[in-house]
């Protein structure tokens, strides 16, 4: 499982934009996209993202991908090496499997305020996958996969208070915060897709 070690608003700046690490946080004024607008390192405000080379941009657009989802080198590109030996478009064949790990799909349902606190729920084994206690974050979900608290996880706070949410998750999932539980009822479609992701330039990447 991927971790995020040491602040995590450093890895917003390094790329450049928000990538939405730290919840509520990234939408407030605290967000440092807001406060330091600019590359961490020794020459502060000084410093700049300056010109990129093709093999850069690439680097940081796989980067922000693997930052994004909270995935360790390995994996990542253990998915691209399965995605490509699938028929469609590798870059979007790779984004999807990516969005429907259970973690990234306990967040998109709402369940979590981030991908991060998302992978913490299913790791301590607070959810069920078509009545089954699945604790494995990148547990790959499918069309007709049924995701739910276990009994005594649902009378934790953290599912009590999905009731009060608004249902904001994509149109590929079907949702009910008051049950709470969420279902995958179609593939994500490449509108669905995360999409301050370039999968075509880490594709490149990965190629050469």
């Amino acid at each position: 499982m991927g971790r995020i070690i040491g602040p995590a608003c450093k890895l917003c700046r390094r790329e450049g934009e928000k990538l939405f690490l730290k919840g509520s946080r990234c939408e407030s004024a605290k967000c440092a996209i807001l406060r330091k607008n600019y590359a961490p390192g020794i020459h502060g405000s000084k410093g700049s993202f300056g010109q990129k080379s093709e093999y850069t941009k690439q680097l940081r657009e796989k980067q922000k991908a693997k930052r994004i989802f909270g995935i360790g080198e390995k994996q990542f590109h253990n998915y691209y090496t399965t995605a490509n030996t699938k028929p469609g478009v590798t870059g979007d064949v790779f984004l999807r499997m990516l969005e429907l790990r259970l973690d990234n799909v306990t967040y998109r349902a709402g369940f979590a305020v981030s991908r991060k606190q998302a992978r913490e729920i299913v790791a301590h084994g607070l959810l069920k996958v078509n009545g089954r206690r699945v604790k494995t974050p990148s547990y790959s979900l499918k069309v007709g996969s049924v995701v739910e608290p276990t009994p005594q996880a649902k009378k934790s706070v953290l599912f009590t208070e999905l009731n009060k949410k608004k249902d904001q998750s994509p149109k590929w999932l079907k949702v009910d915060l008051k049950a709470p539980s969420f279902e995958v009822i179609s593939l994500p479609d490449k509108n669905d897709l995360q999409q301050n992701i370039t999968a075509q330039m880490i594709v490149e990447l990965y190629s050469k």
